[in-house]
């Protein structure tokens, strides 16, 4: 929706489209597929990107024909990002990428992936860093899906071995993959997906004909209330080019601790009787197996406060 016309998008705002991504997880929609292309690959582009990549890769994206991962997360980093291993040296018309990413969100099905990963070195960890997008059928590239205890397999483990990348396809600046890689982050952090991915849980339990859950309903519908004001302050940030990161984070932390909790209340509230609901049975026994992994994607809630902590005291 935010790509502009001249690439085949729609030239519509960032608000915009907030309130159409909102509908969507609302009415438990399938989005994956394309989600990070939409949400973050394409603003990227937008912003950092070359004329030649916005016309090569944002007519594919709006038309639903490319999508793409997004590989930051490392093993045994936790979510210290700088600590970064992934190498890309240079060789003749690119650079050759060898390491390991892990969590990519749907990383064994995407076309392309935005790979973080070490181009230089500095006692700086923050240095160094690059952006490269690497094409999944490129030799020496293997994804392998990651099964989580929900059965479903959302997240992958990524393999580069010595994976070749043309200088056309270096995203941004050599050397500034740390702050490409923050900016993204915050689109990633701030929009609706960070407090509906219960919702649709949500909606049947405050469906619910039941006077004595109406102090559990009230206090889930006033949080979620006010999660909505503050995602939406963000989406206005970033339609006006504000800095929105430390906003971002926030939301995500609050966001994503609703959501946990949110299943805890339900279970607690309904005890045994939920068995006389089966629907509600159904979605309540999903967000517990999924609620997990809710404060980890994008960043784990320690390392949101911090962010969010330094604004206050920088402010």
């Amino acid at each position: 929706m935010t790509v502009p016309q001249e690439y085949g998008g729609a030239g519509r705002s960032h608000v915009e489209r907030f309130v159409v991504a909102e509908e969507l997880l609302a009415a438990g929609a399938p989005v994956l597929a394309h989600w990070a292309a939409e949400r973050q690959v394409a603003p990227m582009l937008l912003r950092i990107g070359t004329e030649e990549q916005k016309s090569r890769l944002l007519p594919g994206i709006v038309r639903g024909e490319l999508s793409f991962g997004i590989g930051l997360s490392e093993p045994d980093s936790g979510s210290d990002l700088a600590s970064v291993r992934t190498r890309a040296t240079r060789v003749d018309g690119g650079w050759a990428i060898t390491g390991q990413k892990v969590w990519t969100s749907a990383g064994d099905r995407v076309d392309h992936m935005f790979v973080l990963c070490r181009t230089g070195d500095s006692e700086d960890r923050h240095h160094g860093l690059s952006q490269l997008m690497v094409s999944t059928d490129a030799e020496g590239f293997r994804a392998r899906p990651i099964v989580t205890m929900s059965g479903e397999a959302e997240f992958a483990e990524i393999f580069l071995d010595k994976v070749f990348v043309p200088d056309a396809d270096v995203i941004g600046e050599i050397g500034r993959g740390w702050q490409q890689a923050t900016q993204e982050l915050g689109w990633e952090r701030s929009g609706p997906d960070r407090y509906l991915s219960t919702f649709v849980l949500l909606a049947r339990f405050l469906a619910l004909e039941a006077p004595a859950l109406d102090a559990d309903r009230g206090r889930l519908a006033a949080r979620l209330s006010a999660l909505r004001e503050l995602s939406w302050q963000v989406a206005e940030k970033g339609q006006a080019g504000l800095d929105f990161g430390a906003d971002a984070a926030l939301a995500k932390d609050a966001g994503t601790t609703f959501e946990q909790e949110s299943v805890e209340i339900v279970r607690r509230a309904l005890g045994s009787d939920v068995r006389r609901h089966p629907e509600l049975q159904r979605l309540l026994h999903a967000a517990q197996f999924a609620s997990p992994t809710f404060t980890l994607r994008g960043g784990t809630n320690e390392i949101l406060r911090t962010i969010t902590a330094r604004q206050l005291v920088a402010s």
